[in-house]
């Protein structure tokens, strides 16, 4: 979840600021902290832990 949160305010401050690499960066880890959200909560293990938070 924080992988989410910090990637939701670096797609904020890449919008206000125009600075298109923090929007990317944003964006990459939405989807990957996503992922690995979605992942942990099927009860998949992920990274060795059988939950990811």
């Amino acid at each position: 979840m924080p992988m989410i949160i910090l990637g939701v305010i670096l797609l904020v401050i890449g919008f206000v600021a125009g600075i298109s690499i923090l929007w990317t960066i944003g964006a990459i880890l939405v989807i990957i902290g996503a992922i690995l959200w979605i992942l942990g909560a099927l009860g998949h293990s992920v990274g060795g832990r059988k939950h990811y938070w």
